[in-house]
Order: C-alpha cells, then sequence, then structure tokens
C-alpha cells in the first residue's frame, strides 16, 4: 500500500493530480490509519497506472460496487485467470479478459 504523496511521486505528478485520479475513478484507495492508501501492485514497474484499471473501475462502479467492493473483487482468487486475480492479469494483459468480467456482474 502507496501513501497518496509516493504515488505522486512514482507518478511523476502533483499530489493533486492524484486527488483528481481518484475523484474521476482512474485509482481506488482506502483509508488505513487515517491515511489514504493505494495498492502499490496499480502502479507499474514504469511507474505507470495499470494499463486497463481505469477501465476496470469504472465498470465496476457502473454495476454499482463500493470503492471497498472493487478491491475486493480486483484481489478475489481466480484461477482461470493469468495470475489468479484480476488485479494480476490486468498487469499480465492490459485486462480485456478482465473488463468483460467486470461488464458481466452489472446483469
Amino acid at each position: 500500500m502507496l501513501p497518496l504523496p509516493d504515488v505522486a511521486d512514482r507518478l511523476d505528478v502533483p499530489i493533486s493530480k492524484v486527488r483528481q485520479s481518484l475523484r474521476d475513478g482512474q485509482l481506488i484507495a482506502v483509508r488505513r490509519a487515517g491515511v489514504l492508501m493505494v495498492p502499490a501492485v496499480f502502479l507499474t514497474d514504469d511507474n505507470e497506472v495499470v494499463r486497463g484499471l481505469p477501465g476496470t473501475i469504472t465498470v465496476l462502479g457502473d454495476a454499482r460496487f463500493s470503492p471497498t467492493d472493487m478491491l475486493r473483487w480486483l484481489f478475489t482468487p481466480d484461477d482461470t485467470l493469468p495470475g489468479g486475480t484480476p488485479i494480476d492479469a490486468l498487469r499480465a494483459t492490459g485486462g480485456r479478459e478482465v473488463k468483460r468480467r467486470a461488464q458481466a456482474l452489472a446483469f
């Protein structure tokens, strides 16, 4: 888990841009001990947001998932996905299959 200032440093953007990404549904954060934190796996080794994550968050939001439910779904093991969880599959492939499955949840 990374606090917002660390996310801003890794993305090389001002913290206000990270906060805007949270408001726009491009990232998800949870509060731990009063501090907003973003899962480190949401960022690539090249210090970018994982490809496909913002779109997946949007689809899950359209399915009326809360941020907590989104995180739970992204980290729930699924042996049929590359890497074993939806977030791992997003990191591995960009997530066409992950987004398809997220869309199916809306119906």
